[in-house]
Formats: structure tokens, sequence, C-alpha cells
């Protein structure tokens, strides 16, 4: 968007908060940039040149404006709806491969070389892979500098930074400040008395976000263990916030435990760590699972076209499609539910929770496991596992190629080969395969028409009843077909629909 210069000068002049992330606004007379919802009077557009991200502003020089924050606005949609090379890196960048893995990492797991990795992203972005990086990076930091207490040569460590000069001098750079007047000029926010490692923070989404489904849905599956809904957590109790969903999460240094409360401009989000170095990728999960670098108003927009959704959308617009934090786990979690009840496939996972889980410290609530990483779970006798011989055979395959790395589900994912893979393993039917491609692998085309939740929406509809017909007919909601299933789903009274209380 950022090449259409008309309509990126009208949403800045009219301070239009839904552009934000998809493009960046430069100052020349100042050197600062924003994002376009900033509250200053508006430059002169021939004062204005846009960017498509963060990184290419500050590589352009031009430093991080501190009334609107541009670095912490959402992220740009383009990145969950696209699965190209440049969609896929940006992934994999937000979840701190290249941190980890350098862009030789990067390149490896996407397949091509460093060179075209680079090429690509300076095309599009403005900024290669470790700018992007760089820039992630600096709005760690900021985030630790602001909401913790720690020393400033922990935080330049915690934030990914290979030392403190570079920290000092990134931070300096990016937002006109030193670390030391960064931390001064922000009011203390953190409660006294938190628990070390423990950080409490804001999710910013664009609105509208519609909850119910949201959270109806990750709490009605929560597994025991790993996850779980506190309807009446006072403020008081922890820290904890009132009404959360919260889980565990596998990290990359270590694990984590995610407190999630839906407010109505933003996700209120408390990470407890064993290891802040996986404060982005926690935070890149949490966003997600959550879906919550959705477009709303251009997905509600295209499916209202079909006067038969238009009623859905506009009784509860911006509807996410609720996603999971690791895409091994969401797979086993989804053939442990075929063809049972969400109460069963709670059950089945809940003892593979038990008996193969990592064991961890919850001393504000009631979670007690990490899920099973795939390794553990590939050592488990499948004569131990109480189900179907030919389900258990399903199970315990995918188990094994995902342990080989013969199949791999990941942010980087390529969506329609993955999907052909899962097909080809046995028992993996459409739906499997679908369900895995929409919440674990965030392809928000992914469509459902043999569910039975979507079939009796049809028919209460009156769409088209057989599976084939009903695919026609959502052919014009593409490519936001996961999207149209939310609504579909929400005509039941099912208490993944609702908001739990």
């Amino acid at each position: 968007m950022h090449t259409d210069t008309e309509r990126c000068v009208r949403a800045v002049q009219s301070k239009d908060a839904r552009f934000d992330g998809w493009f960046y606004t430069a100052v020349l007379t100042t050197g600062i940039y924003c994002r376009p919802s900033c509250p200053v009077v508006a430059p002169k557009p021939r004062n204005m040149v846009f960017h498509p991200s963060a990184a290419a502003c500050q590589q352009a020089g031009f430093r991080a404006c501190k009334r609107c924050r541009p670095d912490t606005s959402p992220g740009s949609p383009e990145w969950n709806h696209r699965a190209d090379l440049v969609a896929r890196a940006m992934r994999l960048i937000a979840d701190g491969v290249v941190d980890r893995e350098g862009v030789p990492g990067l390149a490896a797991r996407l397949g091509y070389s460093t060179r075209q990795i680079e090429r690509q992203l300076l095309a599009e972005l403005g900024a290669g892979p470790l700018a992007l990086a760089r820039a992630q990076r600096a709005q760690t930091a900021r985030l630790l500098i602001e909401t913790t207490a720690l020393p400033m040569a922990e935080i330049a460590f915690a934030a990914g930074f290979a030392s403190i000069r570079t920290f000092n001098d990134t931070v300096r750079e990016v937002f006109a400040l030193t670390p030391s007047d960064l931390r001064t000029r922000t009011p203390r926010t953190t409660p006294q008395g938190t628990t070390p490692g423990t950080l409490t923070l804001r999710l910013p989404f664009r609105a509208p976000l519609n909850p119910d489904n949201l959270f109806g849905h990750l709490a009605a599956t929560a597994v025991p263990g790993v996850e779980e809904w506190l309807p009446h957590g006072p403020e008081g109790m922890g820290g904890t916030p009132t009404g959360a969903y919260r889980r565990t999460l596998r990290l990359p240094y270590g694990h984590g435990i995610a407190a999630l409360t839906p407010r109505p401009d933003h996700i209120a989000c408390r990470l407890t760590l064993t290891d802040l170095r996986d404060l982005p990728v926690a935070i890149s999960r949490c966003r997600r699972m959550l879906d919550l670098d959705a477009d709303p108003e251009a997905i509600d927009d295209q499916l209202r076209t079909d006067p038969l959704l238009a009623p859905l959308i506009d009784k509860a617009p911006g509807r996410r499609v609720p996603r999971t934090v690791d895409e091994a786990e969401f797979a086993v979690r989804a053939v442990l539910g075929q063809q049972v009840s969400t109460a069963a496939a709670r059950t089945h996972a809940a003892r593979l929770v038990t008996a193969h889980g990592d064991r961890v410290d919850d001393p504000e609530g009631g979670l007690t496991h990490l899920f099973p990483s795939t390794d553990a779970l590939a050592a488990v006798d499948p004569d131990t596992l109480a189900m179907p011989k030919t389900r258990r055979a399903t199970l315990t395959t995918l188990i094994a190629q995902l342990s080989t790395g013969a199949l791999h589900l990941g942010v980087e994912s390529d969506w329609p080969e993955t999907r052909a893979r899962l097909l080809a393993l046995p028992g993996f039917g459409p739906w499997t395969a679908d369900v895995i491609a929409m919440r674990a692998l965030g392809d928000p085309d992914a469509f459902l028409p043999t569910d039975l939740g979507i079939r009796r929406a049809a028919q209460e509809l009156g769409l088209p009843a057989t599976p084939a017909a009903l695919t026609a007919r959502a052919a014009a909601w593409r490519p936001w077909r996961a999207y149209a299933v939310q609504y579909l789903w929400a005509t039941d009274g099912h208490p993944i629909n609702f908001l739990p209380t």
C-alpha cells in the first residue's frame, strides 16, 4: 500500500487507525516516522514519504515518533494471509529465527539462498532480514525498559543484542533517547513485588474484535493442566487479570505462562518467563494465537457481499480465527478430536499431558504441564493409548513424521504443500487436514464443508447442503473462508461461540 501515495495521504489526514501497521509515514522536515493515526497535526503532503515497515524507516535514517509510538502498532496483516516467500520469512523473523539462527538459518528453513531472501525482502519491505530483526529487538528492549526494573545490561542481552554498546546505540538511534532517558520518561506501571520474569503489557489490534468465539473456543477446548480459563480471578490475585485465558508455552530458551484478557481497545497480556530472551517469541505466538494482526474491516466487507452471511456479520463483526501457539501440538490434538466430542478430545489430550508432559510450577492458577514434545510422544507405547486402533495408528504415524522431521508444521510452512502431505497420511481426511491448515498453519482460506457445525449452519441459513455445492458457493468468500467458518459456527449454541462467564 505504501506505493499508493494519494491513498496514504488520505489515511494520514483522516488519522485512520485501520491502516496502522499497513504503512509508516516518514516526515522529511522532522526526521520522524509515525503510524497513520498519529494524533499530531498531519504534515504537508510534500513532506511525507511512505515506507512498508518500521525497519525501512530506520534504514532511511528516521526515528520513531514519541507520541504515537509506531513501533508498537499492530503487525501488517499481509504476513498472515499470504503464503509467498516474503510472508513466510516475516513470520519466521517475528518468531525470532534470525536472532537464534542468523540469516543462513532463515534461508535454510525457507529453502532459498541468503541472497534470494535479502533481495526479495529489500524489494518489498525496504529492509533486509537483519534490519527487520534489529527493529524487533529495539521494540523488545523498549518493552523491557518500560515494564521492568531490570538492569540495562540484562535487558540488552534479553532483547537479543550482542553487546551493551550495540543496545545503547540502537535505542538512541531508533527512539532518539538513551535507555535511561526512556525509562525516566515512562510512568512506572510495574506493580511492586512482581514475580521475577513476569511482565504485563498490552497487545494492540485493529478494531473491531469480537472476543466471543476467540476466547470461547480456546476455553471450551482447553486441555486441563496446559490451559485454563479463570472467570473470577480478581486483579489482585498475583496480578492475573479478571477473566483470563491462561496457558503454558514451550519456548526456545525455556518455558512460560501467558494470561490473556480481552479489553475494549487491546488484549491485556501477562507473561511469566523462565528466560527473558523468549519475550519477543512469546508475544509473537500470543498475537498469532489470537489472530491480532488481521484486518477485520477488509475481511468482513468481502464476506458481507453474500446476502446470507451479511446479517451474521452485522450482528457481531470482527470475528477472528482462534489459532495456536504450537503447530505440532495442535495437529496431535486434531487427531485426538477426530469423530469424538469436545469433552472426549480434552480427556484424551489430558491423559497424554499427565503421563508425558513436562511439569511446571504455577502459583497463580492450576496449570501443571507443558504439552508433550513430539520426541516425548514418539517414545510412548502405542498400546497404552486408550483409543480405537485406527486412530491410534493415525496418531503414531503423525508423531513419527513430526519427530523425524519428515513432516514439518511451522509458521514458514507452504500451505498447499503441507496440506497435501497431511492428506497422504493414513487416517487423514479433508476435515483433519483443513482444520490444521486453518488453526495451526494460519491459512485464512481453509474451509470445512464436511464439518457438522458448518452443515447445520448451512441448513439453517439456506446454503447448499452437500459439501461440493457448499464449496462452490463459498468460492465468493475467498480468500477469507476460514473467517466465514467462524461466522457459520456462531449460529450454533455450542460453548465455543461464547465468552466464558
